[in-house]
């Protein structure tokens, strides 16, 4: 009873969910690209489980967040070399890695849209963590981001992965610039924009301001 209690007067923040799961297709070069294509309505379900029982247990406010557009991320733009300037869109992401997150996340808000009608009376709120990362890489200057591609903490080459981010890594200047910490890590500064925009809209289905 107390933790029931407890639930329904918590935002649960459930996820992002996915992220390693495809990761670990991606990285692993002994499987085509599309191999993790196939664990996408796997994954959904999984996390459609999961949220359903965290409203089982009391919870009345849960936050599901989406994908990020992981053909944004230096592990994946410094990893994939062999792509062609097509191959990427006019921010310089890889399209078909984003066309991936976006698959993920069309998935996830159709799951999202079924749990809603079976739980009325819970607030299951979708977190476009996709969007709100593209707002900085998209208008970098305005959120106070120089380079929304590189590695603050690494080595040399474009995407600042020449190094792994440790004893022996360079590290910029000033983290604040900077989107991504290491070649698959996020700043404090990038989460912060990500967070204003879950927290105050435009990036959550419900502001969370507006929710709790």
């Amino acid at each position: 009873a107390a933790t029931k209690s407890l639930l329904s007067e918590s935002l649960v923040v459930f996820g992002e969910i996915g992220g390693n799961d495809y990761n670990f297709w991606f990285f692993d070069h002994t499987h085509s690209r599309d191999t993790a294509k196939e664990y996408i309505p796997d994954v959904i379900a999984r996390i459609g489980a999961g949220v359903q029982e965290v409203i089982n247990l009391g919870a009345k406010t849960v936050l599901v967040p989406g994908n990020f557009p992981i053909g944004c991320v230096p592990v994946y733009l410094s990893g994939n070399k062999s792509y062609t300037s097509t191959d990427h869109d006019q921010y310089g992401c890889l399209k078909w890695f984003n066309a991936f997150s976006q698959m993920h996340n069309q998935l996830l808000k159709q799951e999202i849209t079924k749990l809603k009608s079976q739980n009325p009376g819970v607030k299951i709120i979708y977190g476009d963590y996709y969007g709100a990362f593209m707002e900085f890489v998209k208008n970098p200057s305005r959120n106070g981001i120089d380079k929304p591609l590189v590695a603050c903490c690494g080595g040399d080459g474009p995407y600042g992965t020449g190094h792994l981010c440790d004893q022996n890594a360079k590290v910029c200047p000033d983290p604040s610039r900077f989107a991504n910490w290491d070649q698959i890590h996020m700043t404090e500064k990038a989460y912060s924009v990500i967070a204003n925009g879950v927290v105050n809209g435009p990036y959550a289905d419900i502001p969370l301001l507006h929710a709790c």
